[in-house]
């Protein structure tokens, strides 16, 4: 009997090691995705472009799957992480204040450089794409367009890809989030929208 107790107790021991360990490493494991969480804003802070998720990836120590997870978590948050197709970008905007407005649009893929072009042209920053999908819902794409310049990259790298504009998926018709320094600013975009045909008038 006195044998029995002793090994019951022996057990019970190992049970509550095996047990604080585990503890002790999933709270590790919390302390670890924070502190690891921190570094990955500081990187995107510190960037002066677009970080992509392999070089985060790197840096980190972690598998880029880590790294999508780590972006999410983040975003619930309220950290305003754009994923463009060059990478990651912490957005920030600045000391001056900046207006926004969503602009239901619709036209051809052949359309698409002459409407981002008026957009940027006006003064407007293309901050997303929006496409409704009747299985998916919503569908959002991040595209950060403030000039000219990365409107033409954009069409370039599109062109050469074998995946087409969402705005496929939606007979042409998508939203963008548009930011500018002004209401006038926009106010002046979605005149020049309806002009040319692309606004849709809800």
């Amino acid at each position: 009997m006195k044998k029995y107790v002793t090994y019951v107790n022996s057990c019970a021991i190992i049970i509550k090691k095996l047990y604080d360990m585990t503890v002790l490493e999933w709270v590790n494991g919390m302390v670890e995705g924070d502190v690891r969480r921190e570094k990955l804003l500081d990187i995107l802070k510190n960037s002066s472009g677009p970080v992509s998720g392999s070089s985060l990836s790197r840096q980190l120590g972690v598998s880029r799957q880590v790294i999508v997870q780590d972006i999410a978590l983040l975003r619930a948050g309220n950290a305003e992480i754009f994923a463009t197709p060059k990478g990651y970008i912490l957005y920030t905007q600045g000391p001056a204040k900046k207006y926004r407005r969503s602009f239901m649009v619709n036209h051809t893929k052949e359309q698409i450089v002459d409407e981002l072009s008026l957009i940027v042209d006006n003064g407007g920053k293309v901050l997303n794409v929006i496409v409704a999908h009747d299985v998916y819902g919503q569908i959002q794409a991040d595209l950060i367009l403030e000039n000219k310049e990365d409107v033409m990259e954009f069409y370039e790298r599109m062109g050469s890809s074998k995946a087409g504009p969402l705005l496929q998926i939606s007979n042409g018709m998508h939203i963008h989030t548009v930011e500018a320094s002004s209401e006038r600013i926009l106010d002046n975009i979605e005149r020049d929208l309806k002009a040319r045909g692309y606004l849709v008038i809800q």
